[in-house]
């Protein structure tokens, strides 16, 4: 009696296609472009398909590395753990290429001093003693300056390609330290910069806080949904950046709650700035234009602590939070100052931000 042995099932090659489609559009197979990849075969995360699809056969690994850092924050840490080991071997190059120079140096030196030695002895023919010292002078410096200038040359190129790198890093950085749907800094960045304000006692006094959060936001995306909401949080922060100055640092630094750093001003400037800031955005129509559905009034309120009244960036953080909380409680859209007697006049309720 035989048996028949039925087929194995045909399992597709995933890694295979994945990596195939990668080299046909000229993509490096480096891990954290597979993920992306990989991701957009299974048809997990359709966004992030869209965003792939959209780089068509052209994509830069700067395209996917943004991408990355959006979808995947992870991808940052690789990125900069690659552009770390890439300037270690630069520098390693370039000390290397010093060494060489330095030991160049020291055996010219040494002949120098051998010279001068035989230039003493009283053996050796003075006209024939100056003729060999001549000759080995110059055969010495010739080599030495031809060593020095393939070393410079070596030394040069290193630097412009660590300067390469470092530009990279910069750029990794702004990528991970930047929100993706506004475009603004993070909550990452934000931490930094607040932390900072600490450094430098002299600029401190005149540098306040402000925190924005945006009405009733919740209720927004209840009813329009999400995706509008988005487009709304992106407006919001158009119309806060373009109402400052440009080196003032503006963050998401939540759903809804923005954060403004502003230096060497006065409280009465800061409390003009909120104000600018509000009234342009009460008065900024949130339509859509297909639709013509009317999103708004979409308004926002806000909280200013001058660093003065701080003695750290917690505490300032939860100052200029307390007088946030006070400009919701006094009926939203406006601004408040933070003031001592906030302290004992509210206990904080977190339920104001849900309403």
């Amino acid at each position: 009696m035989s048996t028949a042995i039925a087929p194995k099932a045909q399992i597709p090659d995933v890694a295979g296609q994945i990596t195939y489609a990668m080299r046909s559009m000229g993509i490096a197979p480096i891990p954290r472009n597979y993920e992306l990849f990989y991701e957009a075969y299974i048809g997990s995360n359709p966004a992030l398909t869209r965003e792939l699809a959209a780089l068509g056969n052209s994509a830069t690994q700067e395209e996917l590395d943004t991408i990355g850092a959006k979808y995947f924050p992870q991808h940052a840490g690789r990125v900069f753990d690659d552009a770390h080991a890439r300037l270690t071997v630069e520098l390693d190059g370039v000390l290397r290429a010093l060494k060489q120079e330095q030991t160049t140096l020291e055996s010219y030196n040494r002949l120098l001093g051998e010279t001068c030695e035989r230039m003493s002895s009283r053996s050796h023919n003075s006209a024939e003693l100056l003729r060999n010292a001549i000759d080995m002078l110059t055969t010495a410096t010739g080599d030495t300056m031809a060593q020095g200038e393939k070393i410079v040359e070596n030394v040069v190129q290193r630097s412009q390609e660590m300067d390469q790198v470092r530009k990279e890093l910069d750029e990794y950085k702004r990528i991970a330290n930047t929100d993706a749907l506004t475009r603004l800094s993070n909550r990452r960045a934000f931490e930094d910069r607040l932390i900072s304000i600490f450094d430098n006692q002299l600029t401190r006094p005149t540098t306040a806080l402000v925190l924005a959060d945006i009405d009733h936001f919740k209720r927004i995306n209840d009813t329009y949904g999400h995706p509008v909401g988005d487009k709304i949080l992106a407006t919001v922060a158009s119309i806060i950046r373009a109402n400052v100055r440009r080196e003032v640092f503006v963050a998401r630094v939540g759903g809804e709650e923005f954060a403004l750093i502003m230096e060497g001003v006065t409280a009465e400037e800061v409390t003009t700035v909120c104000e600018r800031i509000r009234h342009s955005l009460e008065t900024t129509p949130f339509k859509n234009s297909r639709t013509r559905v009317d999103y708004g009034p979409v308004t926002i309120s806000l909280g200013v602590c001058m660093a003065s009244e701080t003695a750290d960036s917690g505490e300032l953080y939860n100052k200029a939070d307390l007088a946030l909380y006070c400009a919701k409680n006094a009926g939203r859209n406006c601004w408040n100052v933070y003031q001592e007697s906030m302290q004992k006049d509210f206990t904080k309720s977190w339920l104001i931000y849900k309403n």
